[in-house]
């Protein structure tokens, strides 16, 4: 199973949700050094903008961090383009791909194993921090779909997820199924922020896990986005020193 080895436990991954190569460099530039962020999540936006080889080389140009690449989202396709979309991901340089396989057990299977066989870390979710996006909110997922995904990833050797920060029984939940397999994993956790979630609650949620903070426009939008991840990175390697 490919692995991602983080600089710490716990942290922050900023969200480079930006359109063009110097407003990701700048973001980069002013953050890769600060304690507590542990990598980058790259978004379909800079990549449909930029290319995302392109996109990918500014980063690396500045910091050898570990790149998320989130294409909003992969895995909703047929099985057949897994293939495809994993060797190009592969070729432009990414560490992991963040992947929401709500198409069935078969596209789960599929792009998890190419995610794999090229040397690339699958990052498996299927909930969003979003109240109408299930059935009982009003939505067209059904509430037990993201487990049932989660599952057959971790039989499939997965253990890396990414969960929604808002829902802290969704993400108790997943923790008692990731203890169960006795493996090491880390969940990561949208919507901190201005969505609502906040680091230390979604953090001891989850005791069994490390655990990454995916924060976008809190960083990224603000005046100082170094001082800005200074507080967040700052609060989420606390909560690690907090658990010792």
């Amino acid at each position: 199973m490919v692995e991602i080895n983080f600089r710490s436990q716990y942290g922050i991954i900023p969200a480079l949700d930006l359109e063009s190569v110097d407003a990701i460099r700048r973001v980069v530039e002013e953050t890769c050094e600060v304690e507590g962020v542990v990598g980058y999540k790259l978004g379909i936006v800079g990549a449909l903008r930029l290319g995302l080889a392109n996109a990918v080389q500014s980063i690396r140009e500045i910091t050898d961090l570990p790149i998320l690449y989130d294409h909003q989202k992969a895995g909703l396709d047929i099985p057949d383009m897994a293939k495809k979309f994993c060797a190009i991901c592969q070729e432009a340089g990414v560490d992991a791909l963040v992947l929401f396989p709500l198409a069935g057990p078969t596209a789960v299977e599929e792009f998890v194993v190419h995610t794999q066989s090229q040397g690339l870390c699958p990052i498996v979710g299927g909930d969003f921090p979003m109240p109408e996006y299930k059935f009982s909110g009003g939505g067209y997922v059904t509430d037990d779909g993201p487990i049932r995904i989660l599952e057959q990833a971790v039989k499939l050797g997965v253990n890396h997820f990414i969960v929604p920060s808002t829902n802290l029984n969704g993400i108790r939940r997943v923790s008692e199924i990731l203890s169960a397999s006795d493996r090491k994993t880390a969940l990561f956790m949208t919507g901190i922020g201005t969505m609502g979630g906040r680091i230390n609650e979604a953090f001891a949620a989850a005791p069994g896990s490390s655990c990454y903070a995916i924060v976008g426009r809190a960083v990224y939008a603000s005046d100082n986005p170094k001082e800005a991840a200074k507080i967040l990175g700052s609060e989420a390697l606390s909560f690690g020193l907090l658990k010792k």
